[in-house]
């Protein structure tokens, strides 16, 4: 018998989610239900907290972390002096849940950790930082031990790794590898003489991020972030690596069967103030969000160009899909038309069994279907577009 990935439209997972949320309720309920579904997804807050020495890297960091060069409007300040007395929140330019603090620098000479949790207010993060651009010291695992003692996960993180890498270079006998192992090592086993028993310890670059250890580094946080915060991690990190990349994909086709179900609900039945214009603008909202997830929107390529020296133009003859020209009613009800093509009978009887309140609407089953179908196909194209775009960059960078 064929079942739902024979039609390449949605898994079966996907309708047990989709099932479990709207439960046993009427159409109008259920709308009722997944759209306050989406909007508490968005009201999920992401607290980083971002701390190290003075000149560690620490508000670089904070800028790299958002996709922002140091001298770009919105960047935290940076200097070889420390620049931040107190907690300074830094907004995420496209997800204003996503908040990066710079906290003020460690190492003073009357340092207590306990006292400077308590002054940048530690109960407010969701993790914190901990960033050295050479040796940890008693001040870094005086800082993790009290966090931990918090109950709160921490990360160490050596920065300023590149230019590490452009000193070893000059000797006859420099290997990249062996250098980043040597300086991991050296890494931990001081933190160990310091008494931290098991330390991990991520070499970053803030002016090379998608290098070195951010993959593993994101590995790591998105594993011990609490399930409904990890989309929000996955979608506000840049898009800078092909793991990254893969990842927001797999983050965003969490929420196509409830936006096709939202579909298939406005055109089945006659809600108010619902409508073929707002079926349309449900899917026009989802698509947008994918090319600003995977940083495509025009002030994202524009940043691009700056750093990697091609021209907008360049970039976007990379994109081959077919919203790369814009996202409007016309380019939607095309992609549709073709989706809904390639629905076959026997799909929508199955959906029909699966989910019975879709069963009281012809038109609702087809309209799911067709949506499902359409969003993973363009979400498909745009990563690759993503991709293409990412991988010219790169190229470029080396």
């Amino acid at each position: 018998m064929a079942t739902f990935e024979d039609y390449c439209v949605i898994t079966l997972e996907d309708l047990e989610g989709l099932k479990d949320c709207i439960s046993t309720q009427d159409l109008p309920s259920a709308v009722k239900t997944i759209k306050e579904y989406f909007k508490q997804q968005d009201l999920v807050e992401l607290n980083i907290g971002v701390t190290g020495e003075s000149g560690s890297g620490k508000s670089t960091f904070v800028n790299a972390f958002r996709g922002l060069g140091d001298e770009e409007e919105g960047s935290a300040k940076t200097g070889v002096v420390e620049t931040t007395t107190e907690p300074e929140v830094y907004l995420h330019p496209k997800y204003k849940n996503v908040k990066v603090w710079d906290l003020p620098g460690i190492g003073t000479p009357n340092f207590k950790a306990d006292e400077y949790l308590e002054r940048v207010e530690f109960k407010r993060y969701d993790f914190f930082i901990i960033i050295a651009s050479d040796r940890f010291r008693e001040c870094h695992t005086q800082l993790a031990k009290e966090i931990m003692r918090m109950g709160k996960t921490f990360y160490f993180v050596r920065s300023k790794i590149d230019f590490c890498i452009t000193a070893e270079k000059r000797k006859k006998s420099f290997d990249q590898k062996t250098t980043l192992e040597t300086i991991r090592e050296d890494c931990e086993k001081g933190l160990r003489k310091i008494g931290i028993k098991d330390p991990v310890v991520f070499l970053i670059s803030g002016w090379e991020l998608g290098k070195y250890d951010l993959n593993v580094l994101q590995e790591r946080m998105e594993k011990e972030l609490p399930q409904h915060k990890r989309r929000v991690l996955m979608l506000a990190l840049p898009n800078i690596t092909l793991e990254i990349n893969e990842k927001k994909k797999k983050a965003l086709e969490e929420n196509i069967g409830k936006v096709a179900f939202l579909s298939a609900c406005v055109a089945a039945i006659p809600l108010p103030g619902l409508s073929i214009a707002a079926d349309i603008a449900i899917i026009a909202d989802e698509l947008r969000k994918y090319y600003r997830a995977f940083g495509l929107d025009d002030p994202s390529l524009q940043r691009l160009c700056e750093r990697s020296g091609k021209t907008i133009e360049e970039l976007k003859s990379l994109m081959k899909s077919p919203l790369h020209q814009g996202i409007n009613p016309s380019s939607i009800l095309t992609l549709l038309g073709a989706a809904s093509l390639l629905i076959s009978e026997d799909a929508i009887e199955l959906l029909v069994s699966f989910i019975p309140i879709v069963g009281t609407l012809v038109a609702g089953g087809l309209s799911y279907l067709t949506v499902s179908r359409m969003l993973k196909r363009a979400l498909n194209d745009i990563a690759e577009d993503a991709k293409n775009v990412l991988m010219a960059s790169l190229e470029t960078e080396v």
